[in-house]
C-alpha cells in the first residue's frame, strides 16, 4: 500500500485552470495595450495621461497586475513546494513572497490612482 501525504488545501486542477486563464488574461490585455499605446498621436506625458484618464483603462490595467501577481504566486509556490524540503524555510519564503506580491499589488495601486 502506498502512503500518500498530502500538502496544502486546494493545489492541483484549480489552481493549474487559475494560472492558465491569469494567462490568458495578460496576452489579451497587452495586445489591446499595445493596440491603444501605439494609436496614441505621439508618445507624450499628456497622450499617455489620456490613456489612463479613464476609469476602465486604469481598472483593466489593475486587473492585468492582479493577474500578473496571482500567476507569479501560484508559479512561485510550485516551486518552493518542490524544491525547499525544510517545512520552516518554505513558511518562510511563502509568506516573504506572498508580502511581496501584496506590497506590489498596493503599489500598483497607488501609481494607476495617483492624482
Amino acid at each position: 500500500m502506498v502512503n500518500r501525504i498530502v500538502v496544502g488545501a486546494h493545489y492541483g486542477l484549480r489552481d493549474w485552470l487559475a494560472q492558465r486563464a491569469t494567462a490568458v488574461f495578460m496576452v489579451i490585455y497587452s495586445v489591446i495595450f499595445a493596440i491603444a499605446a501605439l494609436g496614441l498621436p505621439e508618445m507624450s506625458y499628456e497622450a499617455w495621461s489620456g490613456l489612463f484618464s479613464g476609469g476602465f483603462m486604469r481598472f483593466v490595467t489593475f486587473l492585468f497586475f492582479l493577474a500578473l501577481f496571482y500567476h507569479a504566486w501560484v508559479g512561485i509556490r510550485d516551486i518552493y513546494m518542490d524544491y525547499i524540503k525544510p517545512v520552516s524555510i518554505r513558511l518562510t519564503l511563502h509568506v516573504v513572497t506572498l508580502f511581496v506580491l501584496i506590497g506590489y499589488a498596493g503599489w500598483a495601486a497607488q501609481i494607476l490612482w495617483r492624482l
